[in-house]
C-alpha cells in the first residue's frame, strides 16, 4: 500500500455512521495528512460511492464487508487506530472481537459503544429524542409492505435539525446532497461475551449537543463499559463538521498516549 509506505506515522481508519460515507471525514483527514499522518476513510456497502443498492444489504456482514476486507489486507504485525461514528460503533465492536491483534486503539465518536454480550437492537436506544420512525425517516420496503423496511433515510427537513444543528450551513447543505438510505436490516447480532474486546484500549468522544444519541445515553454507555479515555466536545452529532479542530486535537492526544505507552 503506497500510502502507508510513504507515511510511517500512526495509521488511522475511519468508519462512517448511518447514511453517511467516507466523505464526511474530509476535514479530519485533511488535518491528519497535513500533520503527516496516514488516514483512510472507508465506504461501507451501500454507502458513499459504493454502488451497492442498500436495499439488497440484508446482513451486518454484507454492510461491513469493506471494513473486514481492509483488515484482511493489512501486512502481518501492522496495527491501526479505528475511529467509528454513530451506528458504526457496532462495526468497531465487532472488529475488536474479530481483529483484536490488528487494532491498537478503538475510538468511538458519539458512537454505540455497547459491551459484547449486552447489545440492544432497539431503535429507541439511539433515537430517544426523535419522533416516530416513519415521521422522521423515509422508509423503503423492497421485500414488501408487510415486511420491515430494507432501508431508511432521514427526511431532508430534519437532517439539519438532528444531524447538523451546530454545523456550518455549507457542510449540512453538502451532506444533504450526499446522504444515502442506510440498510435497515444490517444490525449486529449479539456477539456474546468477548475477552478479546477488552485487550484493546478504547476512547469515547462525547458530544454534548447531540440530538441523535442523547448525552445521558452516552454517559450510560461509558458507565457500563468504561473506556481508557473520555473526551468531551461541545458539538452536535457530527463533530467532524461542527468541531473538526477540537476532534483533530483529541486524535493527536490519543496518538501521543499510544506512543508513550
Amino acid at each position: 500500500m503506497s500510502e502507508e509506505k510513504a507515511n510511517p506515522k500512526a495509521h488511522l481508519v475511519f468508519v462512517h455512521g448511518a447514511s453517511h460515507g467516507a466523505w464526511c471525514w474530509y476535514k479530519i483527514r485533511s488535518f491528519l495528512e497535513t500533520a503527516g499522518y496516514s488516514a483512510i476513510c472507508l465506504d461501507l456497502a451501500g454507502a458513499g460511492i459504493d454502488l451497492t443498492d442498500p436495499n439488497t444489504v440484508l446482513t451486518f456482514e454484507q454492510h461491513n464487508r469493506p471494513l473486514f476486507d481492509f483488515f484482511s489486507t493489512l501486512p502481518p504485525g501492522e496495527k491501526v487506530i479505528v475511529v467509528a461514528h454513530s451506528a458504526a460503533g457496532s462495526s468497531l465492536t465487532y472488529a475488536l472481537c474479530n481483529f483484536t491483534n490488528q487494532i491498537s486503539m478503538a475510538i468511538y465518536v458519539a458512537a454505540g459503544m455497547e459491551k459484547p454480550g449486552s447489545i440492544d437492537h432497539s431503535v429507541n436506544l439511539w433515537y430517544r429524542r426523535l419522533p416516530p420512525l416513519t415521521e422522521v425517516f423515509d422508509c423503503t420496503y423492497a421485500l414488501g409492505e408487510d415486511q420491515p423496511p430494507t432501508s431508511i433515510i432521514m427526511k431532508k427537513e430534519y437532517q439539519r435539525v438532528y444531524y447538523y444543528n451546530l454545523s456550518p450551513l455549507e457542510d449540512s447543505t453538502l451532506a444533504s446532497m450526499l446522504l444515502r438510505p442506510t440498510p435497515a436490516r444490517a444490525s449486529l447480532r449479539d456477539l456474546g461475551e468477548s475477552k478479546e474486546a477488552e485487550l484493546v484500549p478504547r476512547v469515547f468522544i462525547k458530544t454534548l449537543q447531540d440530538r441523535i444519541i442523547d448525552p445521558s445515553k452516552q454517559d450510560e454507555m461509558i458507565r457500563k463499559w468504561p473506556p481508557s479515555l473520555v473526551f468531551t466536545l461541545d458539538s452536535d452529532h457530527s463533530p467532524f463538521f461542527s468541531a473538526p479542530e477540537a476532534l483533530f486535537n483529541f486524535l493527536l492526544q490519543v496518538i501521543a498516549s499510544l506512543k508513550s505507552a
